[in-house]
């Protein structure tokens, strides 16, 4: 099962990326209701999206972004066929990756 879902369509010379990453994003402040403990920090800071192997854009992330955070871009350059990876990488060195082709 795929934590990242993604899609790309191009419309008029432009590509918009669209993807929903599944991931809890603790800030490391919040405790355990049953506990009492205070739940570790575990967030994505790093986000790249890449054409055709070549990357494109970068996104730096912290422990204040939601969970399962979307991320949504534009790209100029993209044709239908093309691939689009976005793989993303959190603070524990965890990691996942997703393909999607421009339609």
């Amino acid at each position: 099962m795929s934590t990242i879902k993604i899609r790309a369509r191009e419309k008029s010379g432009v590509t918009t990326i669209q993807s929903l990453m599944k991931h809890p994003m603790e800030t490391g402040l919040r405790k355990d209701a049953k506990t009492g403990e205070t739940i570790p920090a575990h967030f994505i800071s790093d986000v790249t999206i890449s054409l055709n192997g070549e990357k494109v854009m970068t996104a730096y992330l912290g422990p204040a972004v939601s969970k399962n955070p979307y991320v949504s871009t534009s790209i100029k350059g993209a044709k239908k066929g093309d691939t689009i990876t976005l793989s993303w990488v959190d603070n524990t060195g965890e990691n996942a990756s997703a393909e999607a082709v421009v339609k």
